[in-house]
């Protein structure tokens, strides 16, 4: 364990905390390690002879206004306990006076973390990977029918208006991250401005959902064991969480992406057609506007990924590195365009 990441972690602090939580002499040794693929919040896996658990804190450094919330993460899975949504269950969480920073820590879920690799011998045949997606589906359509007010999240959010704000936030987050104008940003977020649709519903949205970040059973690869990283999560529009998704869902002619895996590319997933229609079946309800909510998610996506690269360039990662952005901010942004001049051929 570096020095760097005992201090980001706060362990001199945490320890003590959690011994105190957890009523467990043990977690005053804990030592935390830093788990790989966290790009916008921190992640570490903190453990002692009693076990593990996970701590989720911001990056260091100046963070952008909304963003980064450790209490809006730790609120939603506490809320989401008892649902048929799977969530790890919140242990300890404080507003900054801690470690210097705010956090909150949940419980280590046992499952598979699936990036670039699937496991060995995991999700093999093609049945088993149809069986994945459609599990990742379910999960999904399982939160958008959560009914707010039930569980405590009536005022989580603002829908009425949701698509409108999303596109001034995303155009707000661009212009105070980036370093340069790029074109296609600028194209994509003048034609979103002039074609947001009217939701069809509100629902709990998770804001970042896919595959790496939902921990999937050990045996089973249609089970989710827990749904994580729910820092954007909001009330609003669900199609926004499906179109995110399907950006995430790379096919076999797709350009590869920097900051994201490609693991659907390989033989035997299905296609971004399968999961809409399963959608449509989990919901009952047809999805509509589609291309407008995945231009919009590649536009959300390119801002992303110009924060990172401004993170990574003030040092505020713990280390990590993500190779040269620029170019993947521009092709997010012209796939996206892709997306909306597709459709307006096919009208």
């Amino acid at each position: 364990m570096s020095a760097g990441v005992a201090a980001y972690a706060g362990l001199d602090r945490l320890g003590p905390a959690l011994s105190q939580a957890l009523d467990d002499d043990r977690w005053i040794e804990a030592t935390a390690t830093l788990v790989a693929g966290g790009k916008s919040n921190l992640t570490f896996e903190v453990e002692c002879a009693a076990g593990a658990v996970i701590l989720r804190r911001p990056p260091g450094g100046d963070l952008l206004p909304s963003a980064h919330d450790m209490g809006r993460e730790a609120r939603i899975q506490r809320a989401l306990q008892g649902t048929a949504v799977p969530v790890a269950r919140v242990l300890l969480e404080d507003d900054g006076r801690l470690i210097g920073a705010p956090f909150y820590v949940m419980e280590k879920v046992i499952g598979h973390s699936i990036r670039e690799h699937l496991p060995s011998g995991y999700a093999e045949r093609p049945e088993d990977k149809v069986a994945l997606a459609d599990g990742l589906i379910d999960a999904l359509a399982a939160l958008h029918e959560v009914d707010p007010d039930q569980v405590g999240l009536a005022d989580f959010g603002r829908p009425h208006g949701y698509l409108e704000r999303q596109v001034r936030r995303w155009s707000d987050q661009w212009s105070r991250s980036k370093t340069h104008d790029v074109a296609a940003v600028t194209e994509l977020s003048a034609r979103l401005s002039k074609q947001v649709p009217t939701a069809e519903r509100t629902s709990i949205v998770h804001g970042d959902y896919r595959l790496d970040n939902c921990m999937m059973d050990l045996d089973d690869p249609a089970r989710v064991r827990a749904v994580l990283d729910w820092e954007m999560s909001t009330l609003g529009d669900p199609l926004t969480d499906l179109a995110l998704m399907l950006l995430y869902w790379r096919e076999p002619s797709d350009r590869r992406f920097r900051l994201t895996p490609a693991i659907t590319q390989a033989p035997g997933f299905p296609g971004r057609r399968h999961l809409v229609a399963r959608y449509e079946q989990k919901t009952g309800r047809p999805v509509e506007n589609l291309a407008f909510y995945e231009a919009f998610a590649h536009y959300k996506f390119a801002v992303i990924a110009q924060g990172i690269a401004a993170r990574v360039a003030a040092d505020a990662m713990a280390g990590q590195q993500f190779g040269d952005l620029d170019a993947e901010v521009r092709l997010i942004a012209e796939e996206g365009l892709e997306r909306l001049e597709r459709h307006e051929r096919e009208d």
